[in-house]
């Protein structure tokens, strides 16, 4: 790809990370206020409306409590009792099922995804600390904010969207005390995945590599990264640029 052609692929990742993938956004001055008045608009409406609707949730405050904290938390290893405790802990106090009876309603409204963990040595899904993801980073950044140490979090989200989209089943790996990133199956294909912003730091490419090569079997280990490097191979695990990743 030719230095101007990556350049403006990397313009357009950021504004995508940045302000989401809803149609009219990209009609819209990106700087404008427009863009967050549509994004706040939607918040109100898919989000708050809908979810209210749906359970028939009292709590306005409350909802919109559990939603920036799912919000603030993409990719981050969570339980009921966890959220439960956190938002507790800030001054509001919540029990495990009312926490359950509004992440069951933002899924069921398409604005969280649910990724289960799975036990990759054992064959089978275990039942605590899931990972949620968003089903649109810009409208995550309008409620929380989009910090410079998200980077990671927001492609690991942008990679599971895709993976969906894609038709894989996506779970969470479990590899003895290790994390994979996404385990994706398709009835006739399974394959690994880590995702880091960077891994041109020794340390760092170790740490990615080390839970891809405990798994004892053979189908494909990927690890997708922002740097604008060659694709690699270690020992079978190929490194790969995950703007490529996401245009193959």
């Amino acid at each position: 790809m030719r230095g101007g052609d990556r350049a403006d692929l990397n313009r357009k990742y950021a504004d995508y990370v940045t302000h989401g993938s809803f149609p009219l956004i990209w009609e819209l001055d990106p700087n404008s206020d427009l863009v967050r008045d549509y994004l706040e608009g939607l918040y109100h409406t898919v989000i708050v409306k809908d979810v209210l609707t749906r359970r028939k949730i009292a709590d306005v405050m409350m909802l919109q409590s559990v939603v920036r904290f799912m919000f603030d938390n993409v990719g981050n290893l969570c339980s009921t009792k966890k959220i439960s405790d956190s938002l507790t802990s800030a001054g509001r106090t919540i029990s495990t099922h009312t926490v359950e009876t509004y992440l069951d309603a933002l899924k069921e409204s398409f604005v969280l995804y649910q990724a289960k963990r799975f036990d990759i040595k054992g064959k089978q899904h275990l039942k605590t600390l899931d990972k949620f993801y968003v089903v649109d980073v810009g409208l995550r950044n309008h409620v929380v904010g989009n910090r410079g140490t998200d980077v990671g979090r927001l492609l690991e989200n942008v990679v599971y969207l895709e993976l969906i989209r894609r038709g894989y089943d996506v779970a969470i790996g479990k590899v003895g005390n290790l994390e994979v990133d996404f385990v994706a199956t398709k009835p006739d294909r399974l394959e690994y995945y880590q995702v880091a912003a960077s891994v041109r730091d020794p340390g760092t490419l170790a740490r990615e590599l080390a839970s891809l090569r405990k798994i004892p079997d053979h189908h494909p280990k990927t690890v997708l990264t922002l740097d604008e490097d060659p694709p690699g191979d270690n020992d079978g695990i190929r490194t790969v640029n995950a703007l490529d990743f996401l245009l193959s």
